[in-house]
């Protein structure tokens, strides 16, 4: 149980966190900041937060938790305005995409109080960004990774996987290296090649009507093609080196299947096709290889 929750960034993550946070009884109030004054407003209107804070360094004072749900880019200067309060017995935690970098910045920042910080990623989300579209069981039945350094409390981090857990989330542990080159593969080269696949057809004479006659195929393939543009401007040069990777993965695959496509060699084709739907229909959400 927690008597305050310092909420910096009252959009969809940390507004779904506060929520979920009120509706498991694990927090007695909710202070938020968030640059956009009509944010924090509207977070209070909808009972996202108990009181607006002035600062990022307000929302802090006098709490025992705090969750920094800002872009990647502003962790950095976010973790200097609220340096000064950073105690070792207050768990800092944030939901950045990416972890490298907002390790790295929080080393900068926070220097020898670094040890509060529980770097986290909860593998959650909708393409409506937004506190009016925060929902106390975002979390719910998702995975959570947290991503501790070696200066990082042990108890904070048991903190921190107690907390993701109340709230319903699977937790792991990884380093913040492992985690970014995971997250290239699953989720942030797919928004890539999303944004890429949705500007062709954009960018053709017949696009409209192509786009009216898409179906549910479509909409499935490109519905993060809609994610809020300045996140993933941020989380994809964060980790571009990574996915610059999984783009040379996904260029070798591509290109054998245009060449037998090419070669008009049915047979071939069919068995490529076969070999990946097999290990699709066999993988779960949560599983590793397909058997």
């Amino acid at each position: 149980m927690f008597k305050q929750l310092g909420l910096i960034g009252c959009g969809l993550m940390g507004g779904s966190f506060a929520l979920a946070m009120k509706q498991a009884g694990l927090v007695d109030r909710v202070i938020g900041y968030s640059k956009s004054p009509s944010t924090t407003e509207k977070a209070k209107q909808l009972g996202v937060i108990d009181q607006v804070a002035e600062s990022a360094l307000l929302a802090v004072s006098g709490a025992d938790v705090v969750l920094l749900a800002v872009p990647v880019a502003a962790t950095e200067s976010t973790f200097k305005a609220i340096r000064h309060l950073v105690s070792p017995g207050t768990l800092f935690m944030d939901v950045g995409s990416t972890k490298r970098d907002v390790v790295d910045a929080a080393r900068r920042a926070l220097k020898d109080r670094i040890g509060a910080f529980v770097p986290a990623h909860p593998i959650a989300g909708k393409e409506l960004s937004g506190v009016q579209h925060a929902d106390a069981q975002l979390y719910r039945e998702q995975q959570v990774i947290l991503t501790p350094l070696p200066q990082t409390r042990p108890e904070l981090v048991e903190k921190a996987r107690a907390l993701w857990g109340a709230l319903g989330a699977r937790v792991r542990v990884m380093t913040p290296e492992a985690h970014d080159a995971a997250f290239a593969a699953v989720s942030h080269f797919p928004h890539l090649l999303a944004f890429a696949y949705f500007t062709g057809i954009l960018q053709q004479e017949e696009a409209e009507e192509f786009l009216r006659l898409a179906g549910p195929g479509f909409r499935d393939f490109t519905r993060i093609a809609a994610s809020d543009p300045a996140m993933w401007r941020d989380v994809l040069i964060a980790n571009r080196e990574e996915i610059l990777k999984q783009s040379e993965f996904f260029r070798g695959a591509l290109g054998v299947l245009e060449q037998t496509l090419r070669d008009c060699e049915g047979d071939a084709l069919e068995a490529l096709v076969r070999g990946v739907s097999e290990a699709r229909s066999h993988w779960r959400m949560g599983s590793g290889r397909p058997r």
